[in-house]
């Protein structure tokens, strides 16, 4: 009887020795793929890390290679992007209410268009630039002494690529409608004139003289309006709201001046467009139109820049001397800032 409890017992001791071998190496087993895969892993992310690290060093090299150290050429490219922006926003507002028969806007339409293109202009631009986007404001300030002669060029040719670029963008976004509304015949003047999309025209009522004064007036202000802004001197305006005050300018002037002339008041707007429509098929007739108008956009906005200068130093500028902390203690007028 004992003999087969012990045969039993014997037994059940080698099964469950045999039981725990196995579960001993499975557990071993497990632990050692645990270990692989932790290897694995750890692997991968040294790879995924000097694959990242190898992607960004990569990215250095082409923004180093990419990097532009001219002073002179950054401010070109700024120009043109400023400018790009300010026509695409202002050209495209003009089409779609001239080739949507004003179904698609009124001419607040344009006034908006141009007025928001001039704030991102100068949003994109202001930092590098100071956002001219203007070939009047830039003679202005070679002839006033704050912009060297040197860069003028750069300055010109950034506004001119910026201008002629935006222009070619406008006819290919509506160039089906511009065909449509046409029939193919592109034309100056006429019932279906489309020239006017691109650069500004008189009115058929206006005279020449007439033409030249409304441009001159009308630039005049724009620089008086942007002079007023940036006087610290002054109650200029609060920081980071220039751009968009300055938006705001274009807007009022195209609502109070626009009939006239279209208001160019900035040969860089008006020029390298009529350009592109001589090319695009419009013909020399851009040239010939008003009068021959052509010209006027490019000399009285010059004129009128440095009479809105001049306008502003003799009313305000020169005499508003920077107050001093011993006149301020003799009660002296200090100038206010607003405040929001």
């Amino acid at each position: 009887m004992v003999k087969p409890v012990h045969a039993a017992f014997q037994y059940l001791k080698e099964t469950y020795k045999d039981a725990g071998d196995r579960l001993f190496i499975r557990d071993s087993s497990d632990r050692t793929r645990g270990n692989e895969f932790k290897h694995k892993q750890r692997k991968f992310r040294s790879c995924r890390g000097c694959s990242l690290e190898a992607e960004s060093k990569m990215l250095e090299k082409i923004q180093k290679a990419l990097t532009i150290r001219s002073v002179t050429i950054r401010e070109m490219l700024a120009e043109a992007l400023g400018m790009y922006i300010l026509m695409v926003f202002g050209l495209s507002s003009v089409a779609q209410v001239v080739l949507g028969r004003q179904n698609f806007g009124q001419h607040l339409s344009i006034n908006l268009g141009f007025g928001i293109g001039v704030t991102l202009g100068i949003h994109a631009a202001g930092g590098i630039s100071e956002a001219h986007l203007n070939a009047a404001i830039t003679i202005t300030h070679c002839i006033l002494g704050s912009l060297p002669w040197t860069k003028l060029p750069a300055y010109l040719i950034g506004q001119f690529l910026g201008s002629f670029t935006a222009a070619a963008t406008v006819f290919g976004l509506y160039y089906d409608a511009l065909h449509e509304y046409t029939k193919g015949n592109f034309t100056v003047t006429g019932p279906t004139a489309t020239a006017s999309i691109f650069s500004t025209y008189p009115a058929p009522y206006m005279s020449l003289p007439g033409s030249f004064f409304t441009e001159f007036l009308a630039t005049a202000m724009l620089l008086l309006g942007i002079l007023i802004i940036h006087d610290e001197k002054n109650n200029g305006a609060l920081k980071g709201t220039q751009a968009l005050l300055t938006g705001i300018l274009v807007l009022g002037i195209g609502l109070g001046m626009g009939m006239n002339t279209g208001y160019a008041i900035n040969p860089s707007r008006d020029l390298p467009p009529r350009i592109f429509t001589a090319i695009a098929g419009w013909g020399t007739d851009v040239f010939t139109a008003g009068h021959h108008w052509w010209w006027v956009p490019l000399t009285a906005p010059i004129l009128g820049s440095l009479a809105g200068v001049f306008i502003h130093k003799i009313f305000i500028d020169f005499h508003n001397l920077p107050v001093t902390g011993s006149e301020n203690e003799k009660g002296q007028r200090t100038v206010e800032v607003s405040t929001l």
